[in-house]
């Protein structure tokens, strides 16, 4: 009974957090949902069973002389650190899924228009462009690309062949991408916690700061809800209620009079 439900709930409460325990229950819920389709119980227990509620964090992002840091740490001409660079350029420039990242293949790429086409949760088609740095370092990736490719021929051939691929000439994978990520953040001894969605909250917030539009961000993040976006709203405010105490005589600490009393 539901009794029993929220029991084993409190059970998983001592060892898992709340997305845990959620999916747990929703398992449940599913489970039941067929047992009483089937006609093995009569009704589903997990079902007025209310979902823990998941704290909302705010998105982690990197501020401009960290993720400048980031940016410069794959130093040489090498092939790997050509690819490291654009990676990374890439994934703050487009704010892409590290899955979308992962996805491409060359011929997803229009590099003298600067723009992409990436497909997204939901089968999703989405045009996202990006900037000269990010073309610079996708243009000097081509050419290490094509040397690692001719001492590694796989995959397919021409447009269809994947954008980024590891030393053995394959496609890069996610977990690939985000290890060469944790490299560099050790690299520049960025604060720990930065991983591939980092950029992505980094590029939207940035963009935010920057006055673009909530419903462009949208477009660009490839969110199928704006509420899903407004969050980064909430990002900017911080910063703004920051410049605000910093900047103005009434919330300045240090312009309370001495020895005054309440009133």
């Amino acid at each position: 009974d539901a009794v029993a439900v929220r029991s084993y709930l409190a059970a998983l409460a001592r060892d898992h957090g709340r997305r845990s325990q959620g999916r747990a229950l929703s398992a449940l819920r599913t489970f039941f949902r067929w047992a009483c389709r089937v006609g093995e119980v009569t009704a589903n227990p997990a079902q007025r069973v209310r979902t823990p509620k998941v704290p909302q964090l705010l998105p982690r992002h990197l501020r401009p002389g960290e993720i400048e840091a980031l940016l410069a740490a794959p130093a040489g001409d090498e092939p790997m650190a050509l690819r490291d660079r654009a990676i990374l350029e890439l994934l703050y420039a487009t704010g892409l899924r590290v899955a979308e990242l992962v996805g491409l293949d060359w011929r997803d790429l229009e590099i003298k228009e600067r723009v992409l086409r990436t497909v997204g949760k939901g089968g999703k088609e989405r045009m996202v462009p990006f900037g000269r740095p990010a073309q610079a370092a996708l243009r000097a990736w081509r050419g290490g690309w094509t040397a690692l490719r001719e001492r590694h021929p796989a995959g397919g051939k021409g447009p269809d062949e994947p954008l980024f691929v590891n030393l053995r000439g394959e496609r890069l994978t996610d977990r690939s991408v985000r290890r060469i990520l944790d490299r560099y953040v050790d690299a520049t001894a960025t604060a720990a916690g930065v991983h591939p969605h980092t950029l992505r909250h980094t590029f939207a917030t940035h963009l935010l700061e920057g006055g673009a539009d909530l419903r462009a961000i949208q477009e660009l993040l490839g969110h199928s809800s704006l509420s899903t976006t407004q969050r980064y709203t909430h990002v900017d405010i911080e910063r703004l209620q920051s410049v605000y105490r910093d900047a103005h005589p009434r919330a300045r600490r240090s312009t309370a009079r001495k020895g005054s009393e309440p009133v």
